[in-house]
C-alpha cells in the first residue's frame, strides 16, 4: 500500500502523527544543527545550496513571495536569502515546532539589522493549514521536512492551493539510493547513524525514526506521479550526492 504520511511509533491517526513529530524535533532543537552537520559530514550545506541555486530566477525577483515551510532551524532559509536581492520582499519561514522556529529566528534576526539586507519572517505554521491566501505564493520550498507530514497528498494539495499559476515547488528530501553505494549507505543509516544521534543527542526516539521515515517515503517514480496527482505539471527528481538526497520540483500550471 503506498505511504500517505509520517507514521511515528505510538502514532494511531494524523492528529497524533504530528503531535509526535512536533513534540520530537521541540525536543532534539537545540542539538539539531550540530548533528546534522555531524552526521552529513557537512554534506548537507551543499544539498541547501544547490537547491537554492536552482530557484536563482525566481529568488532575483525583488517582488516574488517565497516560503521555506518545515523551515526548521533555518538552513535552507538562510541558503535562500543569498540569493535575494537588496530591498526584496521578505521570505516567510514556517514551521510547527516552536523550538526550531525560534533557533531559526535567532538566524534570522542576525542579518535583518539593515532595511535593504534581504531577511526572513518566521511564523510557526502547520505545512498542512497554511495561514496563508490562495495563490498567494511564487515559490514554496521545504528541506527535508515534507517527509514528516502526516498526509503527503494533503501537503502537496496545500501547497498547489497557495501556489500562484505558474508558480513553482522544490522538495528537497531523503531518498534510498540503490547498488553497492545503497547496500553501503544503509548500513550507515539504520545502524551507525542512530548510534551518532544517540551519543549526541541523548535520545534514542528520533534518530531511529529517521531511517524508518526515510525507508517508508515514496521513491521517486511514485513520488513524482503523487505530485502529478495533486495538479503539479513536470514533476521531475534531482538526485543529489549519488541519489541519498534529492530535489523533487513541480509547477503550477499557468492560467491558459
Amino acid at each position: 500500500m503506498p505511504a500517505t504520511g509520517a507514521k511515528p511509533i505510538g502514532a494511531t491517526d494524523e492528529a497524533s502523527a504530528a503531535q509526535a513529530v512536533r513534540q520530537m524535533f521541540d525536543n532534539i532543537a537545540p542539538r539539531y544543527d550540530l548533528l546534522n552537520h555531524v552526521l552529513s559530514a557537512n554534506v548537507d550545506r551543499l544539498w541547501w545550496w544547490r537547491t537554492a541555486r536552482r530557484f536563482r530566477p525566481i529568488l532575483a525577483k525583488p517582488d516574488a513571495a517565497v516560503l521555506d515551510i518545515c523551515c526548521g532551524t533555518g538552513d535552507m532559509t538562510m541558503a535562500l536569502l543569498r540569493h535575494r536581492p537588496q530591498g526584496a520582499r521578505p521570505i516567510l519561514a514556517g514551521d510547527f515546532a516552536r523550538g526550531m522556529l525560534s533557533r531559526g529566528a535567532r538566524k534570522f534576526g542576525a542579518v535583518a539589522g539593515s532595511p535593504a539586507k534581504p531577511f526572513a519572517i518566521p511564523i510557526e505554521a502547520d505545512a498542512l493549514h497554511l495561514p496563508l491566501k490562495d495563490a498567494s505564493l511564487d515559490l514554496i520550498v521545504t528541506a527535508f521536512g515534507f517527509r514528516n507530514l502526516a498526509n503527503y497528498e494533503a501537503g502537496l494539495r496545500e501547497f498547489h492551493r497557495v501556489l500562484k499559476p505558474g508558480g513553482q515547488l522544490g522538495i528537497l528530501e531523503f531518498s534510498e539510493p540503490g547498488g553497492l553505494m545503497g547496500k553501503a549507505y544503509a548500513v550507515y543509516f539504520r545502524r551507525v547513524l542512530p548510534a551518532i544521534g544517540r551519543m549526541i543527542c541523548g535520545k534514542d526516539g528520533p534518530y531511529n525514526y529517521l531511517p524508518t521515515s526515510v525507508g517508508s517515503f515514496p521513491p521517486p517514480p511514485q513520488m513524482r506521479s503523487l505530485m502529478e496527482q495533486t495538479g503539479f505539471q513536470y514533476p521531475d527528481w534531482q538526485p543529489y550526492t549519488f541519489g541519498i538526497a534529492g530535489l523533487y520540483t513541480g509547477i503550477r500550471p499557468p492560467v491558459v
